[in-house]
């Protein structure tokens, strides 16, 4: 399933907290991006044509669910992006990364972490 950039923001709000109505998805979105009211409303409409989120109605109101899971959806952008600009690749990703913008000492510490967990796992 294809979610784009816009509609990764209403699928970002329902993966925080669900169940929302419209208007409390639209409050959250509208709290990160300068997006009226209609934009949110048309991109819930599109998410829900995509299956990717389901309405309920409750008490009168229309509630939205996700259907897509946040680990899948991430997973998912994840090997497509490495395929996309790496050939699949992880160390090139890293590299580029390692070249293009300074680690935090965390984060060197993270991938030492990883590497030494991986060389365990072998």
């Amino acid at each position: 399933m294809n979610i784009t950039e816009a509609e990764s923001q209403i699928m970002q709000a329902l993966w925080r907290k669900t169940p929302l109505t419209a208007d409390e998805i639209v409050a959250d979105v509208r709290a990160r991006q300068p997006w009226a009211e209609a934009t949110v409303k048309t991109l819930i409409n599109r998410l829900l044509k995509k299956r990717a989120i389901k309405s309920e109605r409750v008490d009168g109101r229309h509630q939205y669910v996700p259907l897509v899971d946040h680990a899948n959806y991430v997973q998912d952008e994840s090997q497509g992006l490495l395929d996309r600009l790496f050939e699949g690749q992880l160390a090139p990703l890293v590299a580029h990364f390692a070249q293009n913008r300074k680690l935090k000492p965390e984060e060197i510490a993270r991938l030492k972490k990883l590497i030494a967990e991986l060389d365990d796992d072998d």
